[in-house]
């Protein structure tokens, strides 16, 4: 029925509207497509305000994933790769997922082992920090890993 009304009760709209005007409230249709459609008297901007505070309180709690995109080529040496999962390991401490790729130019997909072996061992290597969520998988020109954090104790 609504705020400080006990029971739900059938009535007609004029009786309905009558009891809204005598406790100087709204009626709000709550479910219009219902048999009967189903309405409550309340005060509608404190109702409004309400709703929004719900949906601020759920954004609030929901968890936001950052994704961090790291490239190689086939042929990446062993500085660089060094640098690029040193950089990894923080992201992944961070929160962040790591998205490592290998980039193909040309005739470079003939190289595509070296490029499975590269995030596989890229993948041992930030075993302790993170855990593999897509293993390599080639996309066009792309051989794509994703890696997640793992879930903090």
């Amino acid at each position: 029925m609504g705020d400080n009304i006990e029971g739900s009760q059938v009535v007609s709209l004029r009786e309905a509207l009558r009891m809204a005007d005598e406790l100087e409230v709204d009626l709000v249709e709550i479910s219009p497509k219902a048999d009967p459609p189903v309405c409550r008297l309340v005060d509608y901007q404190k109702f409004l305000y309400q709703q929004k505070r719900k949906a601020k309180e759920i954004k609030s709690k929901s968890v936001k994933i950052v994704v961090k995109e790291i490239r190689f080529g086939p042929n990446t040496d062993d500085h660089d790769y060094n640098f690029k999962l040193r950089h990894a390991e923080n992201f992944l401490k961070e929160g962040a997922k790591v998205k490592a790729y290998v980039f193909f130019r040309g005739r470079q997909i003939v190289f595509k082992d070296q490029g499975e072996i590269l995030l596989l061992r890229f993948a041992q290597d930030l075993e302790e920090v993170g855990k593999v969520e897509q293993m390599p998988r080639l996309e066009g020109k792309r051989m794509i890993l994703i890696i997640a954090p793992k879930p903090k104790k």
